[in-house]
Formats: C-alpha cells, structure tokens, sequence
C-alpha cells in the first residue's frame, strides 16, 4: 500500500484501480475519480451507494493546493438513471442512521458494572432508541386524532335512559359470537360435505347440491381417499356432460341415492355411451330434485348469546325510541376504536424496542446460565464472565465452545481453523460446492460447533430472537495453511480469496484467538494454544499490515 501511495504520488503510476475501502483509506490526492457502478458491498450483499458515500469517493478527485478542481466521473451503463445521479452528486446532508443493537457481551458486562435495571434504562436513551421512538411521531399524531374522535362520538351517542356506550358493547359481542358460530358451522358444513363425497365409490348416483351444474350425477372414476387431496371426481351430469367437479361445488353433504354399473367399454367421449348411462342413471333418480338446504342456526342452542340477548332485552337503553339512531354512532365509535387500538399497538412495536431486545438477550442468558436470572435481581455467573471478554460477533457461541470444551486438545492449526468458522462470511451465494477441509481432529470439531449452533439458535427462537449466524467454512481451509508455515501465493492461488481479503480475516480469527486466550482460566492448555496459534498467523504480510 505504502509502495502504491509513493509510485503514485511521484507520477510513476498514472491510474490506481481500487475498490472503496483502499480509496478511503489511502493517502493518493488525484485529478479525477472514475466510479464503474453505484453500488457496493456491505458485507452481506450488494447495495446502492448513499449520497454521503457517492461524496466520500468522488472528493478525492482533485489535489489540494494543486488543482482547481477535480472530476468524478461515472460510467453510463443500462439502467443509469441521470436524475438519481444527480441526486446523489447534489445531497449536502446525509441521515445518520443507528444500527445499534445490544449484543450477549454488551448485555453481560453492563449487567456486570450497573445492574440489569440500570442498564436497560441507558440503552432507552441510545441514540438507535431516539430514532425509533421519533419515527412513531406521525402515528402519535393519529391517535390523538382518533381520542378527540372517540370523545365526539361518546358525546353524540349519549341516551337519557342509561349508559349507551354498555349497551353497544353488548351488541358488538352479540354479533361478534354470531359471526364466530357461523364461520365454526360453516368450516364444519364443508368438512362433511368433503367427507361424504370421497366416500362416494364409482356408479353411485347423487345429487350435486349448488353451482351451475346442480342435480343429479353418477361418479366414474374412484375418489381420492387421501386427506392431503382434494376429492375431484369425474362425473355424468343428468344432462349427459361428463366433467369434474370440486368440492367448492358439494354445499352439503351428498348420499348415493342408488347404484348403477357402469360398462367396461364404457367411453365418456362415446355419446350413445353417455346417453345410455344417463337413462340408468334417470330411472333411478326419478323425480328428485335438489332442495333447499335447511339451515338450522348453531346460535339458537348458544348459552353465551341467549345470555347476551337476555342482557340487551333487560338493559335500560333497548327501549329508547332513538336507540337505532345512537347505534349508528355507537359504529363509529366502535371502528374509531378498533383502528386506533391497532395505532397503539404499532407505536408499542416501535417505542422500548431497543430495551425490548434487552430483555429477550438477558432471557436467553439467563436460560443457558450466563445470568442468574432475567428480572431485576440478575447477577453474572462464572460462565458470564467467560462471555464478558469474547466480543466477536458470535460471542455467545464462542463462549459455548470455550464451555462446553468443544475447543479443548486442539492444536495450534486446528485452533486457528476453528476460529475462522465463526467470523468468516463468505461473499458470494452457496455455489452448492463444499468447502475444502483440512484433516485430523479439527473436521469432528467443526461437526461439534454446528451442534452447539443449533442449541444457542433453538434458545433464542424460544425467545424471538435470530442473532447468531450460522458456521461459515470458506475460510478454515486457507487459516489452517496459514498456520502450518505455508506460502501466501499458495494460498490465494487455490481459491478465490484476494490478499486484502485475505489479511483483513485473518487479523479478525487472531483477533478472537487473543479473547480465548483473555477468557479462559491462566495456566489452561487452551490459553496458551490459542496463544501459540495467533502467533502462527501473526507473520509475514499479516504481521506487517498491523503496523501499518
């Protein structure tokens, strides 16, 4: 980097290639900046550059105290909108958005140094916490709107005789339980009527109660006895079309009103075959017709409604001679309700949220005893303390290995390999080709961390919570060479790491192996392997760009 810098500064090196992370952090004054596309990426996948970004590469063209001005250029390709470009290029403010979220460490040590009720009340005055709260201003507004609304209907609904808003309440839960028992009789019609027609066998003759197609049929083909299917058997119409039918068609449950055989020959293209059934079929039916299917009310026999309907008839308001008139605002009043219940409940969503999260990590913690509880009393137990010093990103399943000894007996290579699984992520989509693995103990381990994945994944689900990733392998190959002496070239050439890539990870898997080796017990064989493996890494171009 350093050699680029001074070729490039002495005019030997005219044009620099270089992705967004080297053009911010290299020291390269030049006259012009040429962007290939407008995005980039983020470390999980490929987005637009943002106006502040777009401003950070572009203000490098140009040399202070040399030129004038300096030129960004962007190269035009399909899609290019101009006017966003311009947007970009023309933006002077650029938002600050928070993407602070507490994490297990965080959550241990500042239950650790203030006390879990001390510490949720900071995170509710974090910076990520004023913008989610800033953001439910608009629907605040609405439900102030909706309060005044509520008091004006409240007003216009008022009856002389009692209390009108008691009376509409009983009516809404009259129709509310109506409306339940019919949806229930409904679902149980249906499910009849589909279990009487996949009993119906080839030959039987019925009567298709609704739909355009309504009267008498005969089945020919056998019906589906499987639960997971659908019944849609092929049927003759009394009118000799032959089609099938579903069950949307079958209202009600149907019987076979008798029995005819069909031919072997039979052929429902064949019209003399059709016409011949569907006589069978008429002397059977005679003069049976579909009827109208009686409905008998689930409501009549309901104890909670006739008690309702006791409660409407005996309450003061049911005999105002203007009670239709205050219903009609009482409807208003209800469905004003209603709508800004659910305004509450997404400003609830929004507001505490941060402090929320809180509360699902130190349940969690508590589950696996990191904490002795989840309430306010909670306190850091030995195994939290281990958590305390692991501050990587899969800090709770790091501390889950270091626990379970999932790490113990492993080498200095195997380490290193190890520990590359769990900072790791892997640019590129799964290609569906796996890994390339090194051998020896280090494969069973990995198996092990997978294992120790899933209990730390089905503890948070248990709490609505999805933080810790899954192992990523891209990497364990190229550590384990790393760490056995092998050369750089050798490296990159078996794979698609570049060297900055390359570098960058593997500072990070040192940088964990110096918390394992912070977190573990002094004088424990893993301390001082984890200690050996980072030196391992530690060298060569690895070892320079840290002093850099």
């Amino acid at each position: 980097k350093e050699v680029v810098e001074d070729l490039f500064q002495s005019g030997l090196l005219k044009v620099v290639f270089a992705t967004e992370t080297l053009a911010l952090g290299i020291n390269m004054p030049a006259r012009s900046v040429v962007l290939e596309k407008l995005v980039k990426w983020n470390g999980e996948t490929h987005v637009e550059l943002t106006p502040g970004e777009y401003t950070q590469l572009t203000g490098r063209a140009g040399r202070r105290g040399i030129d004038v001005e300096g030129h960004g250029v962007v190269l035009w390709h399909a899609g290019l909108d101009p006017r966003s470009l311009a947007g970009l290029a023309s933006t002077r403010t650029y938002p600050l958005r928070s993407s602070f979220q507490p994490s297990y460490n965080m959550a241990v040590n500042l239950v650790a140094r203030l006390g879990r009720h001390p510490a949720r009340e900071v995170l509710e005055t974090s910076f990520a916490q004023f913008q989610a709260d800033r953001s439910v201003v608009g629907l605040a507004t609405q439900v102030r709107k909706h309060e005044d609304a509520l008091d004006g209907f409240h007003d216009a609904m008022t009856c002389h005789l009692g209390d009108y808003q008691e009376y509409a309440e009983l009516r809404e839960a009259l129709s509310r339980r109506e409306k339940v028992l019919t949806r229930d009789s409904a679902n149980r019609r249906r499910d009849a009527a589909v279990e009487s027609l996949r009993a119906l066998k080839p030959g039987d003759v019925f009567l298709i109660p609704g739909g355009r197609r309504a009267g008498p049929a005969v089945i020919l083909d056998h019906v589906s006895r499987s639960p997971k299917e659908e019944p849609r058997p092929m049927v003759l119409t009394i009118d000799r079309q032959v089609r099938r039918i579903s069950s949307v068609e079958i209202t009600s449950p149907v019987t076979a009103l008798g029995h005819v055989r069909i031919p072997k020959g039979f052929s429902p293209r064949n019209p003399q075959s059709r016409r011949d059934l569907a006589a069978a079929m008429r002397e059977i039916v005679g003069d049976a017709t579909v009827g109208r299917r009686s409905r008998q009310s689930d409501t009549a026999d309901d104890a909670e409604i006739a008690l309702l309907r006791m409660q409407l008839r005996q309450h003061p308001c049911h005999g105002c001679a203007d009670r239709e008139q205050h219903a009609r605002w009482a409807e208003r009043y209800m469905r004003a309700r209603r709508e800004m219940h659910d305004l509450e409940q997404r400003v609830e969503g929004r507001t505490n949220s941060i402090a929320r999260r809180f509360d699902r990590v130190t349940e969690v913690l508590a589950d696996l005893e990191y904490l002795t509880s989840a309430g306010d009393d909670a306190e850091v137990t030995e195994a939290g303390r281990t958590l305390m010093r692991l501050y990587t990103e899969s800090d709770l399943l790091a501390a889950q290995c270091v626990r379970a000894g999932v790490w113990d007996g492993l080498g200095a290579q195997d380490l290193a390999a190890a520990c590359a699984a769990l900072v790791y992520e892997s640019r590129s989509m799964d290609d569906g080709e796996a890994p390339r693995l090194p051998r020896g103990p280090v494969r069973d381990v990995l198996v092990a961390m997978a294992e120790v994945r899933e209990e730390v994944h089905e503890a948070e689900a248990r709490r609505g919570l999805e933080i810790t990733r899954q192992l990523d392998l891209g990497f364990v190959w190229a550590t384990h060479r790393w760490a056995s002496g092998a050369q750089l070239l050798s490296i990159l050439s078996s794979g698609d790491l570049t060297a900055g890539d390359f570098v960058r990870w593997t500072r990070q898997v040192i940088d964990l192996l110096g918390q394992v080796a912070q977190a573990v017990p002094a004088g424990s064989p893993l301390r001082s392997h984890a200690h050996e493996a980072a030196d391992r890494l530690n060298r060569g171009v690895v070892a320079y760009s840290s002093t850099v």
